[in-house]
């Protein structure tokens, strides 16, 4: 099948009706039935139902027209790759952020890599660090940001910066007063934590072994966010130890909410950029790892 047929059959498995598929496609209605109608009956196969009411996919069709889609989305890569090839910051940089990076983050990014590739605009993507390493390997992303600890074959990762820790506490705790917060003084108190999977937990449990071995984690009330963390601790449900980036970004006047920094050693987590180590495209890296540096997430320093 050409790209042109294939075109045809993911415009009339969308629209389901001849005359807006023809649009879609900028051709007229018979050009694109008597198109179709040649590709079944030279590849011996009905891809669609069709009646005076409705035009519907056979079982057959569906199959071939979720490849189709598929086909003409590498096509289209394939486009971008020429592109880029030719001027590495022209076309879409595939990011992806995990979820407690993401919304203090890309604020200050999307613009600082705005002004220093306009031409390159940032496809994003939140999620796990397993999910963002497993779409990085396969291509679907080109360049991801996550925590340490990462390490994936045939990745190549850079720190950008250190991001402390901070306690969170709900208004009325004794401990705000303090300007520094010991973990051993709230070792008491019930510790919320996001829920399992995400990496920013095992990240507290680990660097809060005192926090967490005290408070216990197997009781722990969970959040599937830090933003519903926030929002527990303000109702008085708990602590939280969170980063210093979600603090900072959160109303500094608010009666029902303070953070408090850690004693020094206060724990951290440090951030890479991951890529492959056969993207071909590093001036794209270098760009972004730039505008982190230049407009970094508050509380945190750079590396």
């Amino acid at each position: 099948m050409t790209l042109t047929e294939l075109r045809y059959i993911v415009a009339l498995a969308h629209e389901r009706h001849f005359g807006r598929a023809a649009e879609r496609c900028h051709v007229t209605q018979p050009t694109l039935s008597v198109a179709l109608k040649k590709v079944e009956q030279r590849d011996g196969v009905v891809l669609f139902e069709r009646s005076s009411a409705d035009v519907r996919l056979t079982a057959i069709g569906e199959r071939i027209a979720e490849q189709a889609l598929r086909v003409l989305e590498e096509a289209e890569r394939l486009k971008e790759i020429v592109v880029q090839g030719k001027d590495p910051l022209q076309g879409p940089l595939r990011l992806g952020v995990i979820y407690t990076i993401a919304p203090y983050l890309l604020p200050r990014l999307i613009p600082a890599v705005n002004r220093r590739a306009p031409q390159m605009p940032l496809y994003l993507q939140e999620n796990f660090t397993v999910n963002l390493a497993t779409q990085l390997r396969r291509g679907d992303l080109d360049v991801i940001i996550v925590a340490l600890p990462f390490a994936e074959a045939g990745v190549v990762s850079r720190v950008v910066y250190e991001e402390p820790f901070c306690v969170l506490l709900p208004g009325g705790h004794p401990l705000t007063s303090e300007s520094r917060i010991d973990p051993a003084a709230v070792e008491g108190d019930k510790l919320l934590l996001l829920g399992r999977g995400n990496c920013f937990r095992e990240q507290v449990v680990q660097a809060c072994p005192q926090l967490t071995q005290a408070g216990g984690t197997e009781g722990a009330l969970e959040g599937s966010s830090l933003e519903t963390v926030r929002y527990m601790v303000a109702s008085g449900a708990g602590i939280s130890v969170v980063p210093a980036s979600a603090a900072a970004s959160w109303p500094h006047d608010d009666p029902l909410l303070h953070y408090r920094a850690f004693t020094d050693p206060a724990p951290a987590r440090r951030v890479v950029i991951a890529w492959r180590a056969s993207f071909p495209r590093p001036q794209a890296i270098d760009v972004l790892r730039r505008a982190i540096v230049d407009s970094p997430p508050p509380g945190v320093s750079i590396v």
